[in-house]
């Protein structure tokens, strides 16, 4: 079993927020290596001031992470360390766009995070391929449907690429 150390912290005022244990189930399933993880749960003021601190890019966007130990250390018995940031309200509006739970969606952008800290990234279109199958698996197992599978009147994407605001 992988050892996860998990900080929850909800900065958000939104009703439909997430509780501590599906957070933590949602970064066990996607996690390969012990961690020490924060997630924060924000509004749009914060998020988007984040974003352009640290992006320089001047919108609140659904999922930040930042890697504080970017090296695997299983030998070690060291952990990955970082923090994953959620918008709630961009969270809940590409929900509602896309015809999704809120929390599968919330699910999603956590199992995408965990993701990103562990390194995989969609740049490139095999990177993306990869990563997607990663997420596709990951939520199946947590009993949730393919989150790139929603109505196509709501919003088209390119085969390979993330409907993820970038």
């Amino acid at each position: 079993m992988i050892k996860l150390s998990l900080t929850v912290q909800l900065a958000s005022i939104s009703p439909a927020l997430p509780q501590r244990v599906q957070l933590r189930r949602w970064v066990k399933a996607a996690l390969r290596c012990p961690a020490q993880l924060a997630v924060r749960i924000v509004d749009e003021a914060e998020a988007r001031s984040l974003n352009k601190q640290f992006r320089g890019k001047d919108y609140a966007t659904n999922v930040l992470t930042f890697v504080y130990d970017a090296a695997v250390y299983a030998e070690e018995a060291r952990a990955l360390s970082g923090d994953i940031v959620l918008c709630a309200p961009v969270v809940e509006r590409e929900a509602r766009e896309q015809d999704k739970q809120v929390l599968a969606h919330y699910a999603h952008l956590t199992v995408h995070g965990v993701l990103h800290l562990q390194g995989f990234d969609h740049e490139r279109v095999r990177e993306a391929k990869m990563m997607e199958q990663l997420e596709v698996e990951t939520l199946a197992r947590l009993g949730y449907a393919d989150p790139y599978r929603y109505p196509a009147r709501t919003a088209a994407r390119k085969p390979g690429r993330f409907a993820l605001r970038p």
